[in-house]
């Protein structure tokens, strides 16, 4: 009796059990993946199919790096279909999938492969001016894309070409997350480099790298001068030697370069000229006086010159002051030049009027035909003594008792 009890006890556990194992491998199958396709290439029509036990209509969230969306299934004889929208599939990379009103924890990720042959190459090149001499670079960066749009796959083989003066090169790159990149070290010497590259037999455009002189190095000065007079006329010329890079490169055209002269008395001039193959020339009128030139040339923050000295003799030895009307019309000259020739027009002649050791008056007159008159006027200058001082030329000439009546 016993034993009836105990087999009648385990027959009911084996039903209770078995009952439970039903209902839980019904709960668990009740939507059921049917695709094992987990690998497309962008482009390709991606159907997810599943089998249900009922006609439900069931929803599935798809997300990847360009959006999100949640679609609803075709449902018809026990199974469900989801189609990927094109803007997901169009895309490379991962795609994760879930179905979102369900118990259930059903979900899964597809791969979306790059097309392998591309047909258009994005190409970047910068910066398009680098200095010449092994330090400074430009980088091209290729990306080579399908027909829609997305990189191809990494460690694809893209050819990088370059030709520059007299040499031209094939470098292979690999592509890496994307892209394909190469630095391209300036040379020794400057030009113009020509680069492009090629995938699969895919050709981008041509770029061109220009290679400029690198910072330029000091150099030298020299001078040119139809006669060494001060007449205050003639040009002299200042010019550079070719100014160039430490790798030998002359610099670029247009280079300003200034030059500074310091006369006997510490004063200042200026004058500046841009390079052309390299030099510069600069001009300036000579002084009006005997004097002592010292000039050195800047290429201002980068390089400068030797400095040189050169000097100007005296143009006029003596002249003439002339005084009428009563000492009220003074006229200076003939000047004569260092050939006895008449000074050229321009020269300028300074008068100073002095009252009880006062400076009253400067009057500034130019040589005309090698002659200057001044008029002091009575209705300015009453009658009176007075100092007078005719400078011109390095020349002075004083008149301590000048009457004028």
């Amino acid at each position: 009796m016993k034993l009836k009890k105990s087999f009648a006890l385990l027959l009911f556990q084996l039903v209770i059990v078995s009952f439970l194992a039903q209902e839980t491998n019904t709960k668990q199958t009740s939507i059921t993946l049917l695709s094992t396709k987990t690998n497309y290439i962008v482009g390709e029509d991606i159907i997810l199919n599943f089998k249900v036990k009922k006609d439900t209509v069931f929803q599935l969230y798809c997300s990847n790096s360009y959006g999100s969306i949640v679609l609803q299934s075709k449902v018809l004889s026990q199974k469900a279909s989801f189609t990927v929208p094109r803007f997901l599939s169009k895309k490379r990379g991962i795609l994760s999938w879930k179905i979102i009103n369900t118990d259930e924890t059903i979900s899964g990720n597809i791969s979306i492969s790059s097309q392998q042959h591309p047909t258009s190459i994005e190409t970047y090149l910068g910066p398009p001016s680098i200095d010449a001499g092994g330090l400074d670079y430009t980088m091209l960066v290729v990306i080579p894309t399908d027909s829609l749009d997305n990189p191809i796959l990494d460690n694809s083989k893209v050819d990088v070409k370059y030709q520059f003066l007299k040499s031209e090169n094939i470098t292979p790159i690999y592509t890496d997350k994307l892209i394909g990149y190469k630095n391209f070290y300036a040379p020794k010497k400057s030009g113009r480099m020509i680069i492009s590259s090629e995938c699969h037999g895919l050709n981008s455009k041509e770029f061109d790298v220009n290679i400029m002189p690198a910072i330029a190095t000091d150099f030298k000065i020299f001078t040119h001068r139809n006669h060494e007079y001060a007449d205050g006329n003639q040009i002299t010329t200042l010019y550079t030697s070719i100014i160039k890079d430490k790798n030998n490169n002359i610099i670029s055209d247009g280079s300003y370069i200034e030059f500074y002269i310091t006369d006997q008395k510490g004063g200042i001039l200026k004058t500046a000229a841009t390079t052309i193959n390299g030099v510069a020339h600069a001009k300036i009128v000579h002084p009006d006086f005997e004097d002592t030139w010292k000039i050195k040339a800047y290429f201002i923050g980068i390089a400068e010159s030797n400095t040189i000295t050169i000097k100007y003799k005296k143009v006029i030895e003596d002249y003439n002051v002339a005084f009428k009307q009563h000492n009220r019309i003074i006229t200076v000259g003939p000047l004569e030049s260092f050939m006895g020739q008449l000074i050229p027009d321009g020269l300028s002649i300074k008068l100073s009027i002095y009252k009880n050791k006062t400076l009253i008056k400067e009057l500034f007159k130019e040589s005309n035909n090698g002659f200057a008159s001044f008029y002091l006027d009575p209705n300015i200058y009453e009658n009176n003594e007075y100092q007078v001082i005719i400078e011109t030329a390095g020349i002075k000439k004083e008149f301590k008792s000048f009457k004028l009546w």
